[in-house]
């Protein structure tokens, strides 16, 4: 499995889009990124797309105007979907929001337990 590597202008793009929350760290995952509240993600970049977790219908309407599935081909992300390429910031950025306070409501993720 191949992780595609976002260039700098995806990153900076990526960045610019995480809503300014106390609650939101942005961290480096598998060379990509990924915005995260309470410790769960609400959105990633893999690659040049950026993946958001939204309620199952919202999903569905993302997957309807041209987004897919978000991750490796071989095991995409269950639960994300991809945007649509030709998604303008101005169409994302609601559906950022959205995924931010859907992802905000879920329990708190239990930080794991380091192996000694």
């Amino acid at each position: 499995m191949e992780v595609p590597k976002p260039s700098e202008s995806d990153k900076a793009r990526f960045r610019s889009l995480v809503p300014e929350d106390p609650r939101v760290d942005v961290k480096p995952m598998f060379g990509n990124l990924g915005a995260f509240v309470n410790g769960n993600m609400f959105m990633g970049l893999f690659g040049s797309a950026i993946g958001l977790k939204l309620p199952d219908t919202q999903a569905r309407r993302v997957l309807d105007s041209g987004g897919g599935p978000f991750g490796p081909a071989e095991r995409p992300m269950a639960g994300y979907v991809s945007l649509p390429p030709a998604m303008t910031d101005p169409e994302v950025t609601p559906l950022i929001a959205e995924s931010l306070a859907y992802v905000g409501a879920l329990p708190p993720k239990a930080p794991r337990q380091r192996k000694k």
